[in-house]
């Protein structure tokens, strides 16, 4: 690792020159799932699509209820930065329109929305990308809660404005030698049909395998179902995540998925280990985690290309 950067921050290019030909969907990928939850703010108002439950209990017993959803919603401890610097190259990004405040103020959501404006993240990724320019993002923009067809435009414009020239219009997935001749570093896959008719540089929704598990046992056992059926043709990502329901949080109200999850990530380590990328069926592409930098996780996921040698 040079200037001591982190050791995965330029991963894509130090690959063997061998897999720069392959097109990113039989590539092994590290992302995380629900990227921008470091940023939730204990301000921040419950989301109106959460539970209703929640959302009642959050009027009536702030004190009490705030805490808990905050624990249970925040995923990821690192901020962006430091994400793209440990090596995570897909980014699950939940966007949400806050109706509180200005008629243009989109937010990321978890249940909670935080307090990060999505055009300061956007510009954010886009800096880092101009520092590294052979790594390559897949930026996955979903949920659009409370998200009008204005907005929408609104948004898809940031997204050109910020990004311009290093989105790589939607197509066949390229490889990363094709990429790095346009000058092309990011994939940006928009789960709204419509935007993705009417804009070229959007990608259609990723398909990505959710277990809505809290045992990690169950968790594996459904993502070998999954690969039981074969892989989709392009990019997908697997979830190694880990989701508490209502009733778990409220048995273990001083938890957090942060105590639910650390204590499984050795046993959900050793079934990525196992994972081979390829275009096999029960090939694996983009795996997603929670708590991206505990853990081996992303040098774990970025080791599995060797295996395309």
């Amino acid at each position: 690792a040079m200037d001591g950067q982190a050791p995965n921050s330029d991963w894509m290019s130090q690959l063997c020159p061998q897999l720069w030909d392959l097109p990113l969907h039989h590539l092994s990928i590290p992302g995380s799932h629900d990227t921008m939850t470091y940023c939730l703010s204990r301000k921040s108002p419950i989301s109106h699509s959460q539970s209703r439950v929640l959302h009642v209990l959050g009027k009536v017993l702030p004190c009490v209820t705030r805490p808990i959803v905050m624990k249970w919603s925040v995923t990821q401890a690192l901020d962006v930065r430091e994400q793209l610097d440990a090596g995570v190259r897909y980014l699950d990004l939940r966007i949400a329109h806050m109706l509180e405040g200005s008629e243009h103020n989109l937010h990321f959501v978890h249940m909670v929305y935080t307090s990060a404006l999505v055009e300061d993240t956007l510009t954010e990724i886009s800096e880092w990308l101009e520092r590294h320019p052979r790594e390559v993002v897949i930026l996955a923009c979903r949920n659009f809660e409370g998200m009008t067809d204005e907005l929408h435009g609104y948004l898809v414009s940031c997204i050109k404005n910020i990004f311009g020239d290093m989105l790589c219009p939607r197509g066949d997935v390229p490889t990363l030698r094709q990429l790095w001749a346009r000058g092309q570093q990011v994939i940006l896959s928009y789960e709204d049909e419509v935007s993705v008719r009417r804009h070229p540089e959007l990608w259609p929704g990723i398909p990505y395998w959710w277990g809505n598990k809290v045992k990690p046992q169950a968790l594996i056992q459904f993502l070998e179902t999954m690969k039981g059926c074969g892989r989709p043709g392009g990019l997908f990502v697997a979830g190694i995540n880990l989701t508490e329901n209502l009733g778990y949080v409220l048995a273990h109200p001083t938890a957090s998925l942060r105590d639910m999850t650390l204590p499984n990530l050795p046993h959900l380590s050793a079934w990525v280990r196992e994972q081979s990328p390829g275009q096999g069926a029960r090939c694996t592409n983009i795996i997603a985690g929670d708590f991206v930098g505990a853990d081996t996780f992303v040098s774990d996921v970025i080791a599995l290309n060797r295996k395309l040698l």
